[in-house]
């Protein structure tokens, strides 16, 4: 089966991306805009740069200083490897399958006779092998060069990039097996790398590695540094840790490997302990986004309820791995919660990062910018992630490439099956063809607009002989949801709703979520956002632009929270004045000046992914509350 994620077992089962093919909508024109656009772009800055370089030199002998590249340059070739993969599965585009075979010939070429591969230690005047593994990132790298293999294992067969991460993996299992050295590596990918390419391969002893390493961490085997041990997850063990901290990507990729062995070994233990750390972060250390990573210095998380809005960092691929790891405790569990959080991640991390047209990205995703970036030159190497436009490529530039693999395997998380139906998770123009135990097909054409509208129209495609559950996800915030179907309209109450019955084509079913804009309120603990008030609508944030604004002037707008927000097209508007304030020299005065400059007006909000699209602007998405009451109506 063609799947990014899959598991031996759980409570349900991934459907393959040849089973779902998205139709066009919202994440219909992304994935095409990836496919056309995104992937040659990765490719030309990486050969622009000479990160492709780097394995030619090694192949040739020829490696010296000033390799060009950071120590972790190595795996966006490989999440770009993995992305081809998937698009060539998706479209059988052929200049996709050339990448694929062109870029897997240098590669092959540099690794070494025993399986070891990495262009940045080992050769020539480069320091010895795993002689950095804090910082040095040679595990991490195979890591993304496993789950490219994975990619290409279960849409092609084996080949020369199956058969050269075969070699790599083994000589991982060679070198730090329970024989070889008693380490790990400080960016954790490995071990979700081992873990997935053991299930493609049914080889149990690449798993039994992740396992090893998992139960290695957290005993203080890496170098302590002045950020702490936390920022590798090498400070408690994974079993006995009760939220996620550190470094946010790399606590996300643990946790995603966690699952995995705990799936795969029936550990529920360790289960447990990934559903407890997420239930804790979600619940004390996300950002309304979905956004994961609240310090810049550690790109990390910080404690319960440290959400500052302006100060977000919000990594994209924090989000990616956020997705990795919802998404595999949902297939053990069955538990809609972690979809949900999916659908939020999806919408308003992933879709805010690439431009429109697929060549410039936000590595950071701030919920408040207190000035307009400086348009990027498409040109030049960006040095700072947190630049407040979306770059062409960055020095560190993880998240191109995250973003491409994701949208390209996009579909394969949009539904599931089980022994008794079909479950339909993330709302998309899509064709699902699912083949149920017995010889039952649950064949559905989905037709919707979504996240414009909230109607989403499932039409089955083929007879069934015999009954099966057609299940519908009901976000949690679409209380006032209703299904109809064979005539009847119910009401459908954040959770799932269900139909079963044996199905006929043209048999329709129609679920319609409420998409008025609606307050969102932070929780008072949240001390950066308290007096203040977001907007959603349907699954997207909302945000507001200084391009909106007659003075371009946020600091001194104020929403009046007894004005329901309104929809209108594309967005929603809020009742808003300016303060007007002293304007001293000193800005604690004992008794400041706050008083209503002019008459309440509207303020237009758009959805967060789409800031900054039209240029440079100051945003925010936390909006702070007039202390004034509602003006009596008309005013």
């Amino acid at each position: 089966m063609t799947s990014p994620v899959l598991p031996s077992h759980g409570r349900a089962r991934p459907l393959g991306l040849a089973q779902v093919r998205l139709t066009g909508g919202f994440w219909g024109h992304r994935q095409a805009v990836n496919a056309t656009a995104t992937l040659a772009h990765c490719e030309s800055w990486m050969e622009r740069l000479g990160w492709l370089a780097n394995f030619d030199r090694v192949a040739d002998g020829t490696t010296g200083p000033g390799r060009p590249g950071w120590s972790f340059s190595d795996s966006e070739v490989y999440k770009l490897l993995e992305a081809l993969a998937w698009e060539s599965a998706r479209t059988g585009d052929p200049e996709a399958e050339a990448a694929i075979k062109r870029l897997t010939a240098r590669v092959a070429r540099a690794q070494d006779p025993d399986g070891y591969l990495n262009t940045c230690f080992g050769h020539g005047d480069q320091p010895p092998r795993y002689s950095d593994l804090e910082m040095g990132h040679e595990l991490y790298n195979t890591g993304h060069l496993l789950q490219a293999a994975v990619a290409r294992l279960r849409t092609h067969g084996e080949d020369d990039l199956v058969r050269v991460a075969r070699r790599a993996a083994d000589h991982v299992c060679r070198a730090f097996g329970p024989d070889g050295l008693d380490g790990i590596c400080g960016h954790p990918e490995i071990e979700v790398g081992l873990a997935e390419f053991g299930r493609a391969l049914g080889e149990d002893r690449y798993v039994e590695q992740a396992r090893l390493f998992l139960d290695r961490r957290g005993h203080g085997r890496l170098r302590d540094i002045p950020l702490g041990r936390a920022y590798f997850q090498d400070d408690v063990p994974i079993r006995e840790a009760d939220v996620w901290r550190g470094h946010a990507v790399r606590a996300l990729y643990l946790a995603a490997a966690a699952v995995d062995v705990a799936v795969e070994r029936g550990d529920d233990d360790l289960l447990r302990a990934v559903a407890r750390q997420w239930e804790r972060s979600v619940a004390r250390r996300t950002y309304i986004t979905g956004g994961m990573g609240s310090r810049h210095q550690d790109e990390g998380f910080g404690e319960d309820w440290e959400l500052p809005p302006d100060r977000a960092y919000c990594e994209t691929c924090a989000g990616v791995a956020s997705i990795m790891v919802s998404w595999r405790l949902h297939l053990a569990t069955g538990d809609v919660r972690y979809t949900d959080l999916i659908e939020r991640t999806l919408y308003n991390v992933i879709a805010a990062s690439p431009s429109d047209d697929g060549r410039a990205f936000f590595y950071a995703n701030p919920l408040h910018e207190r000035a307009a970036g400086r348009p990027a030159d498409p040109d030049e190497v960006s040095p700072r992630a947190e630049a407040g436009a979306r770059a062409a490529w960055f020095d560190v530039s993880c998240c191109p490439t995250n973003v491409a693999r994701t949208l390209a395997s996009l579909h394969g998380y949009l539904a599931t099956s089980d022994d008794d139906g079909l479950q339909i998770h993330q709302y998309a123009p899509c064709e699902i063809r699912a083949e149920l135990p017995g010889g039952r097909a649950a064949s559905v054409d989905v037709e919707t607009a979504y996240p414009e509208s909230g109607t989403v129209r499932v039409r089955i495609a083929a007879d069934a002989d015999a009954p099966w559950t057609l299940t519908l996800r009901v976000p949690a915030w679409a209380a006032g949801a209703t299904l109809t179907e064979g005539g009847r309209t119910l009401p459908a109450g954040p959770g799932v709703v269900s139909v079963r019955r044996a199905f006929r084509a043209g048999d329709e079913i129609v679920l319609d979520l409420p998409m008025a804009p609606r307050f969102s309120w932070p929780d008072p603990r949240i001390d950066a956002v308290r007096g203040c008030v977001a907007v959603e609508r349907g699954p997207e944030v909302l945000c507001l632009e200084s391009l909106d604004l007659p003075d371009g002037e946020l600091d001194t707008l104020v929403v009046d929270p007894g004005a329901v927000p309104r929809a209108v097209p594309g967005g929603a508007v809020v009742r808003g004045r300016v303060l007007g304030l002293d304007g001293g020299a000193w800005p604690y005065p004992p008794d400041p000046v706050r008083a209503a400059r002019g008459e309440w007006f509207d303020v237009p909000l758009a959805p967060y992914h789409r800031w900054a699209r039209r240029g440079p602007s100051s945003m925010r998405v936390f909006l702070p509350l007039s202390s004034a009451q509602p003006p009596p109506e008309g005013e």
